[in-house]
């Protein structure tokens, strides 16, 4: 009986120890767990400030920096043969062609007075004397567009063909309008400017269409009246210092009108002949 109850009083002693270790194992791994939370939440802290500290510095940079002083290249366009310098430099942008005097000046036709005007900044910039279309051929009147022009342009109508030189009968040069087979050029019959005599198309002298075909350009409007109104009465008037500006509208040829490049050779297919 005595041995019996010295067995269960150990018993009972490495239960209890039994308990104790278990106990305290459970409050290391809690413990320990803990810390590895605090230290995560640290991590995320220190992240998250030093995130804000960057997005901070950006800030502050672009507010002393232009946009353009920043680039991304590609490796593959840094070989390391090139400089440091070299490698970082930043092209810098094509600057936009600025609106010229010569892109907002327009071209006035009176068929009536047979002259025509340069408008610029709705003044009469300057005035030449020309030849218009005959009874049987009068010259159109609308508002068209400057479609291509060319210097020595060769000359045809129909089946016959004319190299430039002195017999071309649109002479040396050749703005072409938005109307097929019409323009403005030079001729070689300089009698015939002033007359009432061409077959559709504006003559000019030769020193005169030279000195115009480098006023204007592709784009440039014309505006042809075939009536002497009060616009033209007052373009083809000799200009005081009392009258006041020509006020000229937007001349709207039509959107299906398209402008080609500026040529400096061209065969011109004419109503001349």
């Amino acid at each position: 009986m005595r041995r019996l109850v010295v067995i269960s009083g150990k018993s009972k002693i490495i239960a209890t120890l039994a308990a104790t270790v278990f106990a305290l194992t459970s409050i290391h791994l809690a413990a320990k767990a803990h810390i590895a939370s605090l230290q995560r939440e640290q991590e995320q802290l220190e992240k998250t400030a030093f995130s804000t500290q960057q997005s901070a510095l950006s800030q502050d940079a672009s507010t002393f920096m232009p946009k353009e002083s920043f680039q991304t290249v590609p490796l593959t366009e840094q070989p390391e043969s090139v400089p440091a310098k070299q490698a970082n430099r930043v092209e810098s942008k094509s600057p936009v062609p600025p609106i010229t005097a010569a892109r907002q000046r327009q071209i006035i036709i009176s068929i009536a007075d047979r002259q025509l005007a340069v408008i610029e900044q709705g003044q009469v910039l300057k005035t030449y004397p020309i030849a218009v279309g005959a009874r049987g051929t009068p010259s159109p009147d609308g508002d068209f567009v400057i479609i291509n022009h060319a210097k020595d342009p060769a000359y045809r109508h129909g089946d016959k063909e004319i190299a430039p030189g002195k017999d071309n009968p649109l002479g040396t040069r050749w703005m072409g309008l938005s109307l097929k087979g019409y323009g403005i050029h030079g001729t070689n019959v300089q009698s015939s400017v002033g007359k009432a005599i061409s077959h559709g198309c504006f003559r000019m002298r030769k020193q005169d269409v030279e000195e115009l075909y480098a006023l204007v350009q592709v784009g440039n409007t014309v505006m042809v009246r075939r009536e002497r109104d009060a616009m033209i009465a007052k373009v083809f008037t000799a200009p005081t210092s009392a009258e006041p500006a020509v006020t000229l509208a937007v001349a709207a040829p039509g959107s299906d009108i398209q402008v080609p490049a500026t040529a400096t050779t061209a065969t011109v297919e004419t109503t001349e002949q």
